[in-house]
């Protein structure tokens, strides 16, 4: 009797004994996840946690979606994933490529990732996953791994990676090193189609040539339509930069752009431009997120002071094209007649610096200058602007109607000029006007460091730069759309 009651206490024991055990191997993550935020894991997360941690205190496991760019077990044989080499460097990945099917092959062998590594820096990087950039709202992209046809095959000249126009390199780098990056598509709330299209260089102007735009950008769509992402939507959730003088258009000249329109392929989608104006234009016809053109960050950020510690002894400043006569062989008139107005008014003036030849003194001639004229070219944007922003030059804006990038963040009311092309025979006199009355407070308007930031494309990205702002403004939209769905429910 005796032994037979010992037996059964025992078995009880060993049955609490289980059972705590059991609770303790469920819902020992949450606790520690507790212990460390003071708060439960969030939603997801949970199941994240649970069954992940090893007797070393690792995780070591396949993580679900929850986990920024991780698979939670084998991904569809059709999904294309990064190459290795391109993967966060946050934590240690197990191996892992493959690529789109090439003809008469179905892809490489798929495996899961399997991390190792610290529950501490598991769960503060779980802490900082929902919105790790501050954003409007959280927001995921999934870009997409394209052969090397539609973009690093172009970076065999240099100039693809600097030119005004290189704004379709950097945000493709920056973003394949960002926290908002997901390699599984079903994830992603955008989609960024990574297809450089303004690295064809004419070899006799050395300016971009566009007539292949169209037809690679087509071949890019046809082949991500592979997948279900672009056909669910008609890529309306697809992201497309288009850094060049019309934008969507695609073309160098505004009436050729005009009568080319947008694409039909691309009407759906979101196309990061430079182009813009106040008013309505067919190139713009379409869901469109206005960018600066490409200034290299390096040069301002590491080679210069900052720009209040210069000084400033060039009144007024311009260097770049200037046609004595203003139509070209095609009939066209180049910058409407502007530039040339002001060459011949201005260029011998003592308080003007006007040059037409190309120096390697250019950035240190807008150090030393207070006004930096901006007249539009073929196109009314200019990379003068951006430049003249962060150089800590005053912009002089001669390009009736035009937009201005970033208008929700820099006041460009307080920081530049606006002057009309009627006017432009007035300039001296407009300048010397502003100069008397309110130069001082443009100017430390002008200076502060985060307009510059704004408008350069830094690597890696940080808050409130020129691809920090294009995320703000995605993750705007996308709650648009959770609103404009609750409302229709």
């Amino acid at each position: 009797m005796d032994g037979s009651y010992r037996m059964c206490i025992r078995c009880v024991r060993m049955v609490v004994f289980l059972s705590l055990v059991t609770f303790m191997f469920n819902s020992g993550p949450e606790l520690l996840w507790l212990f460390s935020t003071g708060r439960m894991p969030p939603l997801g997360d949970s199941e994240l946690l649970s069954r992940g941690l090893t007797s070393q205190g690792y995780i070591r496991k396949v993580l679900p979606p929850s986990w920024p760019s991780v698979s939670k077990a084998l991904l569809e044989e059709s999904s294309p994933v990064y190459r290795r080499e391109l993967l966060p460097k946050e934590l240690n990945y197990s191996s892992l490529r493959t690529d789109f099917p090439t003809e008469g092959s179905e892809g490489g062998a798929l495996k899961p990732w399997v991390i190792a590594e610290p529950v501490s820096k598991v769960l503060n990087s779980l802490a900082r996953y929902s919105n790790p950039l501050n954003l409007a709202t959280g927001v995921k992209i999934y870009v997409y791994d394209l052969p090397p046809k539609f973009n690093q095959d172009w970076l065999v000249d240099s100039r693809c990676n600097s030119h005004l126009f290189a704004a379709e390199v950097a945000i493709h780098r920056i973003l394949l090193s960002s926290p908002v990056r997901t390699l599984i598509p079903s994830e992603a709330d955008f989609f960024f189609l990574p297809v450089y299209v303004s690295c064809n260089f004419n070899t006799i102007t050395g300016f971009p040539y566009l007539g292949h735009a169209r037809e690679l950008l087509q071949n890019a769509v046809q082949l991500i339509s592979k997948m279900p992402y672009w056909n669910r939507s008609g890529g309306s959730d697809h992201l497309v930069v288009a850094s060049h003088d019309y934008g969507a258009c695609f073309h160098a000249m505004e009436d050729l752009a005009i009568s080319s329109g947008v694409p039909d392929f691309l009407r759906k989608s979101i196309i990061l431009q430079t182009f813009a104006q106040n008013k309505h234009h067919p190139c713009q016809d379409v869901d469109h997120i206005q960018i600066p053109p490409y200034v290299a960050p390096i040069q301002v950020l590491q080679r210069w002071p900052p720009p209040e510690q210069h000084v400033r002894n060039i009144w007024a400043f311009f260097r770049g094209k200037m046609e004595i006569h203003p139509k070209n062989i095609s009939g066209r008139i180049y910058s409407r007649g502007i530039r040339t107005t002001i060459w011949r008014k201005f260029s011998h003036s003592k308080k003007f610096y006007i040059k037409r030849k190309k120096s390697e003194h250019y950035q240190s001639e807008i150090l030393r200058s207070i006004f930096c004229l901006c007249p539009l070219g073929w196109a009314p944007w200019s990379p003068r602007i951006v430049e003249s922003v962060v150089f800590g030059c005053v912009p002089v804006i001669i390009a009736d109607d035009i937009a201005l990038p970033y208008s929700h963040v820099i006041n460009w009311n307080k920081i530049s000029l606006t002057v009309p092309e009627r006017d432009v025979h007035k300039l001296d006199r407009i300048l010397q006007h502003v100069a008397l009355k309110n130069l001082t407070v443009i100017q430390n308007n002008l200076w502060k460091e985060e307009n510059r930031r704004a408008l350069l494309y830094i690597d890696p990205m940080v808050k409130g730069d020129a691809t920090w702002q294009i995320l703000d403004q995605l993750a705007r939209k996308k709650l648009a759309m959770s609103e404009n769905l609750r409302l229709r429910l």
